[in-house]
C-alpha cells in the first residue's frame, strides 16, 4: 500500500498551523505537543518556528508513540519557508518526508509568489488520473499556501490578536496531492496554562473544503467535507502580530483526535 502523507494528518497540521505573522523583529517559537485519540495518547508533536520582518522558516516533527507506534510507526517531517510582504506569506520551499517499517515516502515542492513551479516525489508518483478523481488544474496551483506556510497567516495591522482577527479566514492550501481550503471562524476566548505561556487563546472553529486532486468517492474526504467537530485554540507571540496553536480537536473516522501543548514558549 502507497504510503502517502494521511489526508487526516495533513489536515490536522494545516489547522495546528492556522497562525499570524507581522512580527517587527525576529521571533522564535517552541513547542511540544501531545497527540490523543478518544483519550489515549497516541503520539508526540513538536513545532519549532523563526520569524524575522522579511522572512520565515517553520519545521514540524510528528511520531506515533506506545500501542499506536507498534501498529504503524509512523513518522513524519515537515519544513517550509519563505517570506512575508505587506501581511501576505509567500512560501518559496516545501518539504514532507513519511515513514513507517515498510517504506520512505518524501515531497519536495518549490514556488514563486504562491504559485508552485515544481513538485518532486520520491519513489515517483504520477498522480491518479481515475474518473473519480477532481481533476488539478494549473489555476488550483495559484495563489496558494502549503500546509506548514499557515502556520504564519497575517493577524491584520491594527487588530487585536485576541479576538475574531485571529480565526477569521479562508486559507487556500495545495499538499503536493490536493488542492483543498481550511476556513477559520471565530467562537470565543478562554483562559489556559502551560509550561512556557500563561493567558487567553482565541477559540476557532475550522471547516475542511475538498477543491481538487482528491477523489470523489473517498470515504476520508467526504467525512472531512462534512466534519464539524474541528476546533482550534490559538495563542498570541507577546510583542507581535502573531498567533500560534495551544490545542485542536478533530473528530476522524477512528474518534476524536485532540493535540494540546504542553510546552509553548516564545522569544526574541
Amino acid at each position: 500500500m502507497k504510503l502517502l502523507i494521511p489526508r487526516a494528518c495533513v489536515a490536522l497540521a494545516v489547522v495546528l498551523a492556522a497562525a499570524g505573522s507581522g512580527a517587527a523583529r525576529a521571533e522564535t517559537m517552541h513547542a511540544n505537543y501531545r497527540v490523543s485519540l478518544i483519550g489515549l495518547p497516541i503520539g508526540v508533536a513538536v513545532a519549532n518556528s523563526s520569524i524575522d520582518t522579511k522572512s520565515y522558516k517553520v519545521d514540524l516533527n510528528v511520531r506515533l508513540t506506545g500501542i499506536a507506534a507498534l501498529v504503524s510507526n509512523l513518522k513524519m517531517a515537515l519544513a517550509s519557508s519563505g517570506s512575508h510582504e505587506e501581511g501576505a506569506i509567500v512560501p518559496f520551499a516545501y518539504a514532507t518526508t513519511a515513514s513507517n517499517a515498510r517504506e520512505t515516502r518524501t515531497l519536495r515542492m518549490a514556488l514563486n509568489a504562491g504559485t508552485v513551479r515544481q513538485v518532486q516525489y520520491s519513489p515517483y508518483w504520477d498522480g491518479d488520473k481515475g474518473p473519480e478523481r477532481v481533476p488539478l488544474t494549473e489555476r488550483d496551483k495559484r495563489d496558494i499556501v502549503d500546509p506548514l506556510s499557515a502556520f504564519i497567516l497575517p493577524v491584520p495591522q491594527g487588530a487585536n490578536p485576541v479576538g475574531p482577527a485571529a480565526c477569521d479566514r479562508r486559507v487556500p492550501v495545495f499538499d503536493g496531492y490536493t488542492r483543498f481550503d481550511v476556513t477559520l471562524s471565530y467562537v470565543g476566548v478562554k483562559e489556559v496554562s502551560t509550561a512556557g505561556y500563561s493567558g487567553p487563546v482565541t477559540i476557532c472553529s475550522a471547516r475542511y473544503i475538498p477543491v481538487a486532486g482528491h477523489k470523489t468517492t473517498a470515504r476520508t474526504t467526504k467525512f472531512m467535507a462534512e466534519n464539524r467537530e474541528m476546533e482550534v485554540w490559538l495563542a498570541p507571540v507577546p510583542n507581535s502580530r502573531v498567533v500560534v496553536p495551544y490545542r485542536v480537536s478533530l473528530m476522524t473516522l477512528a474518534g476524536t483526535a485532540v493535540i494540546e501543548a504542553s510546552e509553548l514558549r516564545f522569544a526574541p
